[in-house]
């Protein structure tokens, strides 16, 4: 039954023209996980596609999966690492250069270790901003100034229900909830630019690599434990899910959505 539930969603927003058809996207961290399933999902929209990832193994497998939905000629591969300047800015020139602009962005990279207040060092705390909230502030303005004559994009970030509530490690509850605060502010500033900016904030999400993939691994019966106390629904979510939303959000079928935080959890969360 759930399966046949997910398969219903995703034929329902397949069968959704969003209007992306020719758009330009950029998706980082896009070799695998959340950002593998945004492209796939906007590359089955229609859009040219810039996708990205440190591991030039991983980003050709990607690059195959979204040929089944796109033809070679709308998909770019850039290998970089986008927790630098330089990574960042190749990503943007390579989407500028293959296909003239910048309509959508979405960013979706993301690291955080550590725990409690006393065991973190500073290089943990500064490795999680540097990792996760950088890079969608470098993107992002990089970024806008190539939507601007277009007249207009969206932008997406890719955050979690744990920016929005306690949860998981301290680290990444302070870089997920900056990044929903920098969507609001970025929203606000560029909506006179028909920029329209949301995060996305998926909950406990399934996929192979992952890191609940990993944990079900290594400690089934505490996972299981886990979904029947925790999730609602009694499974996981999964990077489909998160990637539909993603897609339209990006697309003008939500145009008078911005500045918002859309949480994908199955009813996770216990926040308003």
């Amino acid at each position: 039954m759930h399966a046949e539930c997910r398969r219903g969603a995703s034929d329902m927003i397949r069968g959704m023209d969003l209007g992306l058809a020719g758009k330009v996207a950029i998706v980082t961290g896009s070799s695998r996980g959340l950002g593998l399933a945004s492209a796939k999902a906007l590359a089955g929209e229609g859009c040219r596609l810039v996708i990205c990832g440190r591991t030039e193994s991983t980003l050709e497998a990607a690059s195959r999966q979204i040929a089944d939905l796109a033809s070679p000629d709308r998909v770019r591969t850039v290998r970089a690492d986008v927790a630098t300047a330089t990574g960042i800015e190749a990503v943007i020139n390579g989407a500028v250069e293959s296909f003239g602009g910048i309509d959508v962005l979405v960013n979706n990279v993301g690291l955080a270790r550590g725990g409690g207040l006393l065991d973190t060092d500073e290089s943990a705390w500064q490795e999680a901003f540097d990792q996760t909230l950088m890079p969608a502030i470098r993107a992002s303005r990089l970024a806008v100034p190539h939507m601007i004559p277009r007249g207009g994009g969206a932008i997406v970030i890719v955050a979690s229900i744990f920016g929005r509530e306690a949860g998981g490690r301290m680290t990444y509850n302070a870089v997920k909830a900056a990044e929903i605060s920098l969507a609001k502010s970025l929203a606000q500033q560029l909506a006179p630019g028909n920029i329209r900016v949301n995060s996305v904030s998926p909950g406990s999400i399934l996929f192979e690599g992952g890191s609940w993939w990993k944990r079900q691994q290594e400690q089934p019966q505490a996972i299981a434990d886990f979904v029947a106390r925790e999730l609602p629904f009694g499974r996981f979510g999964t990077a489909e899910e998160v990637g539909n939303v993603v897609a339209f959000l990006a697309s003008p079928r939500a145009s008078w959505i911005s500045g918002t935080s859309v949480v994908v959890d199955g009813c996770q969360s216990r926040s308003f």
